[in-house]
């Protein structure tokens, strides 16, 4: 099974985030962990079993699906894929309005999940056994899935980033593989000089590429703590990100060929797209999207903006979490630690998945398993160690799912204009600081 992963999505209706962003959740209070522990309470809810709705996009749960009602015969799952990414949301908070069909689990990418949590939309689920899981996910995801002292989910899989290069194109052009983004800049020169039809990568505005970009550089544009929110898209990550970024743009030195779009399949398959710098979840994409690129493409570690760090970033990634509003949330968390702590993960693993959990991302199966479409590379060693080199420290912002919908409207102006890409994001900064105050943020 193919898992087309789901990029950090631009559109969104507003009148839908704004109802999110701080608007208390009217659900149940009914199936709250019992003072006894809420270990047990999940163990008497297999016991008594049920049904329960699972709100999700991603493919490998089917099998999950099936097998935890084999061996749980007395549960039912209903999954149903309401839409993906934004679609979602939309659907999700609606039915939270209506006070009416909102499923006992629902699939939340990480930008997204501090949006629900906020707004009390989603379940904390320390009580049920989440606190207990600490050393369970690699750390990007865990904390990603933590705000103010609760856990509002357990992480699904992860996206720890590297770069993906066409071998047969740095050989040809006589080029080594960049180990810094000064190193990459230069092989973009050279690419393009030799190809002007060939770039080193494709760029036309992606709000998820650049928080990732940013991330990785050590920058910390967005803090949280409750209520107050600070923003500085001009700290030391995001300038740096900015002015290696500028120079490509300058110098037509990246493809604005919009991700996933027929064109960017085609210049992924021909060559005039030598690199991508993307998540983890990336491989089966290629080879069911570029099959022609079999054993010409490799994977590397992600360029560093020092020589010799080891600094990466995640990108994409998605958390199941329990929606407020579920009236059997015990049996909810049931299915969801399974899926995302259990039996479920290697089931997922096997079908394409990435892990978060540090169990199979350390085992030996899965670190020196051969890809052919790889050249037989033990890809999965450079994934891995990418994920124990996340950059410690990052937050989205509780309205990260409106903030990247004005991403086009801002940042997105230095790919069509003479907008340089710093003042595009202190235009981000601006409306993103105007739209956290009109939500009842104190934004600094």
């Amino acid at each position: 099974m193919i898992i087309k992963h789901r990029r950090l999505l631009r559109a969104v209706a507003v009148s839908v985030v704004a109802a999110l962003a701080l608007a208390a959740c009217g659900g149940s209070d009914g199936d709250k962990p019992s003072a006894s522990g809420g270990a047990d309470d999940v163990k008497a809810a297999l016991e008594k079993g049920g049904t329960i709705t699972v709100w999700a996009w991603e493919p490998t749960l089917e099998q999950v699906v099936k097998d935890f009602e084999a061996e749980h015969t007395n549960v039912k799952i209903k999954l149903v894929n309401a839409g993906t990414g934004n679609d979602q949301y939309t659907a999700l908070q609606n039915a939270i309005k209506a006070g009416s069909g909102v499923p006992d689990v629902a699939q939340l990418e990480y930008y997204a999940l501090p949006q629900f949590s906020l707004a009390k939309s989603v379940a904390d689920v320390s009580a049920f056994g989440a606190s207990s899981l600490d050393k369970t996910f690699t750390p990007g995801p865990w904390a990603s899935v933590q705000q103010a002292g609760g856990i509002y989910g357990l992480p699904m899989d992860s996206g720890p980033m590297a770069l993906f290069y066409n071998k047969d194109v740095f050989d040809k052009y006589d080029i080594a593989v960049p180990t810094t983004w000064d190193e990459y800049v230069a092989a973009a020169r050279k690419i393009h000089k030799a190809d002007p039809k060939a770039y080193i990568a494709n760029d036309s505005g992606d709000a998820g590429f650049t928080t990732s970009m940013i991330w990785q550089a050590g920058g910390q544009p967005f803090k949280v703590d409750g209520e107050k929110v600070t923003i500085d898209l001009a700290d030391e990550g995001s300038k740096r990100f900015a002015g290696t970024w500028q120079t490509l743009l300058d110098e037509d030195l990246v493809a604005p060929v919009q991700s996933w779009s027929d064109e960017w399949y085609k210049g992924l398959a021909n060559g005039t797209i030598a690199t991508l710098t993307i998540g983890a979840w990336m491989p089966a994409n290629l080879e069911s999207g570029v099959a022609s690129g079999a054993g010409k493409w490799r994977v590397a570690p992600m360029p560093q903006w020092e020589s010799g760090a080891h600094a990466s970033s995640e990108n994409g990634g998605s958390s199941l979490a329990i929606p407020e509003a579920s009236k059997n949330k015990a049996l909810a968390y049931a299915f969801m630690d399974y899926a995302t702590a259990g039996k479920g993960v290697q089931t997922r693993v096997d079908a394409g998945a990435f892990p978060a959990t540090t169990k199979e991302i350390s085992s030996p199966d899965f670190v020196n398993k051969k890809f052919p479409y790889f050249g037989d590379q033990e890809v999965n060693k450079v994934l891995a160690a990418s994920a124990e080199d996340v950059v410690k420290g990052w937050s989205y912002l509780p309205f990260q799912v409106y903030a990247n919908s004005i991403f086009n409207d801002t940042v997105g102006k230095a790919y069509v204009s003479k907008t340089p890409l710093e003042q595009g994001l202190a235009d981000w900064q601006k409306k993103s600081v105007t739209y956290g105050d009109q939500q009842g943020f104190t934004v600094n």
